[in-house]
C-alpha cells in the first residue's frame, strides 16, 4: 500500500497530534505541523517537521496559512485541534460556551475551505478528529454537555466537507481516537497515545471513496452519529 508522502497534522503542540507527527516522520513523510504557541515548535522542529503557528480560533490565521500551504497537496491532513470546555454538567456560560464552539465548531468551518483543496488536489484523505461523545445514537449519559454538543456538531462540519469535496477525489471522515492518556483525556484513560496514534494511521490507510463521509473508531470500527 502506497504510504502518504506528504502529510499536514493541525494542533501537533502536544498529545495524539504530537504523536501523529512524530509516528509519519518515522514512516518518511514529510510532515507540516501546526502549533498555537511558538514555543511549541521546538520538539517538532527537531524531528523534522515543518512548523506552522496557528491559533485555529482566529480567521486571520488561517488566511496566513492558507497562503502559505498554497503550493502543497496533501495525501493526508488530521484536523486534531480542539478543547474540552467546562467540566460541569450543567448548562455552559455563555463565555465557555462561545470559548467551546470556537476551537471546536467554528476552527473546523474555517479549516474546511483551506485545507480541502489541498488535499482534494492530491486524491487524498481528511481527518477529522471527533469524539464518540459526539455521537448522539451512542449517548449513554448527559455529562459533559458543551463538548458532547461541540464534536456532534464537528461530525456535521464534516460531513459538510465530504460532500463538497468528496467529489473532487477527497475521502473526508470522523474519527474517535479513543479514550487517551493526555491532558485532555486524563491518567485513567485506557488507550496510550502511541496506540491511538497507529491504530488511526492504520485506520487511514485502508480508507477508500466508499468511507468518504463516515464516522470510525481508531481501530477502524466503525461508528454512529
Amino acid at each position: 500500500m502506497k504510504k502518504p508522502s506528504t502529510v499536514l497534522v493541525i494542533g501537533a503542540s502536544r498529545g495524539i497530534g504530537h504523536e501523529l507527527a512524530r509516528q509519519y516522520r518515522e514512516e518518511g513523510a514529510t510532515v507540516h505541523a501546526t502549533v498555537r504557541k511558538e514555543a511549541d515548535a521546538a520538539s517538532l522542529a527537531t524531528m523534522g517537521c515543518t512548523v506552522h503557528t496557528l491559533d485555529v480560533t482566529e480567521g486571520a490565521h488561517w488566511s496566513a496559512f492558507g497562503k502559505a500551504i498554497a503550493a502543497i497537496d496533501f495525501d493526508v491532513a488530521i484536523h486534531n485541534a480542539g478543547v474540552s470546555g467546562p467540566r460541569n454538567d450543567g448548562p455552559p456560560t455563555l463565555a465557555e460556551f462561545d470559548d467551546t464552539m470556537r476551537a471546536n465548531v467554528w476552527a473546523a468551518m474555517l479549516m474546511s475551505p483551506v485545507v480541502g483543496p489541498r488535499v482534494a488536489a492530491a486524491h487524498g484523505k481528511l481527518v477529522v478528529i471527533s469524539s464518540r461523545m459526539g455521537s448522539i445514537a451512542a449517548r449513554d449519559n448527559p455529562k459533559f454537555t458543551t463538548y458532547r454538543a461541540s464534536k456532534a456538531a464537528v461530525n456535521s462540519v464534516m460531513k459538510d466537507a465530504a460532500l463538497t469535496y468528496g467529489p473532487q477525489g477527497m475521502v473526508c471522515v470522523a474519527m474517535h481516537p479513543g479514550w487517551v492518556r493526555t491532558a485532555m483525556g486524563g491518567a485513567g484513560a485506557d488507550l496510550d497515545v502511541v496506540d491511538s496514534a497507529k491504530g488511526i494511521r492504520k485506520t487511514i490507510d485502508g480508507l477508500s471513496r466508499d468511507d468518504n463521509g463516515c464516522f470510525f473508531n481508531y481501530d477502524g470500527g466503525v461508528m454512529r452519529f
